[in-house]
């Protein structure tokens, strides 16, 4: 255990995750998006069912969290390479604008989980027109 903790410190974040996997804890990654009215999260989270999926909103804070379940029960034999994840995760992103949260709309297709959030007027950007002075 402690070659893999001193591994997992000189590696990169992947080397780094397969490092920690005895520790049962994967992160999801993540990508996050944002234009003039919408922000848009997207999280890669393969073989999991849409029912496994909980995604929350509390004062400006996005949660993203769930648990993949083994698809494989192992009876004999033995497991020359373990590299996928299972068990719970959770990812928790701070948003840049305020957003509308009775707007809020999340897709999950292909793996990948799709949140959309709409900002507030309050937050997208105006044009002021310039009067001219008399």
């Amino acid at each position: 255990m402690r070659d893999d903790l001193e591994r997992a410190f000189d590696a990169s974040w992947p080397e780094f995750a397969r490092a920690t996997q005895f520790l049962n804890a994967w992160v999801p990654p993540v990508d996050v998006h944002e234009n003039a009215e919408t922000l848009v999260v997207k999280a890669e989270l393969p073989g999991m069912k849409k029912e496994d999926i909980q995604v929350t909103l509390h004062d400006g804070l996005l949660s993203i969290s769930g648990e993949r379940k083994s698809d494989v029960e192992q009876k004999e034999g033995e497991t020359h390479r373990t590299e996928r994840f299972f068990g719970r995760f959770q990812r928790s992103i701070t948003l840049t604008a305020p957003v509308n949260a009775d707007k809020i709309e999340a897709s999950y297709k292909d793996g990948v989980l799709t949140v959309t959030l709409p900002k507030t007027e309050e937050a997208k950007p105006r044009q002021i027109e310039v009067s001219l002075s008399k």
